[in-house]
């Protein structure tokens, strides 16, 4: 099978994504690879706003507002967001402000990284893979080089490699 050259577009893995490090952010996932590249522009303007000065976050404000409409995502300005984070299809994914994310992460469509009644927002470890649907919520640490499946609902925490699927997440060992 050929290699594809957007590896947001292939549906088979790269074996090179089995080494991506959990510490060392990989600031290529981010950068836009042409002049509308939606989900890049979008984590654009959030690192552009956390790095600017008062005067200039009113652009990446407006910015941010723009490609929020855009890709249909809620990613707060002030979310923690480890370097390498990858959205291939940002569409209905939602963060609460208070959600870390870890480097290198894959997050699909419709994801949601919400509290419960304890107001405390879940932590993603470093290259952690999220399926399409799934729902991470509560005071829940997804630790580094885990997965959790599409339509999964996570409410306790998946240690380190484990794989968690279905309704509440179970942990399943890797494959």
């Amino acid at each position: 099978m050929a290699a594809c050259r957007d590896p947001l577009e292939c549906d088979v893995l790269d074996p090179a994504d089995m080494n991506v490090s959990a510490q060392e952010p990989d600031w290529s996932r981010e950068t836009p690879i042409r002049a509308y590249d939606p989900p890049r522009r979008l984590l654009r303007s959030i690192r552009k706003y956390q790095a600017a000065g008062p005067i200039s976050r009113r652009y990446w404000v407006l910015a941010h507002r723009f490609w929020t409409a855009i890709t249909g995502a809620d990613i707060p300005l002030t979310c923690q967001l480890g370097g390498g984070l990858r959205i291939p299809h940002p569409n209905g994914i939602v963060f609460h402000s208070d959600s870390v994310v870890g480097p290198n992460c894959t997050i699909m469509q419709q994801v949601t990284l919400g509290t419960d009644r304890t107001g405390k927002a879940p932590v993603i470890g470093g290259h952690v893979d999220i399926g399409a649907g799934a729902k991470i919520i509560g005071p829940v640490t997804v630790h580094d080089h885990a997965q959790v499946g599409a339509n999964a609902v996570v409410t306790k925490d998946v240690p380190e490699h484990a794989v968690a699927v279905g309704i509440p997440a179970q942990n399943r060992a890797p494959a």
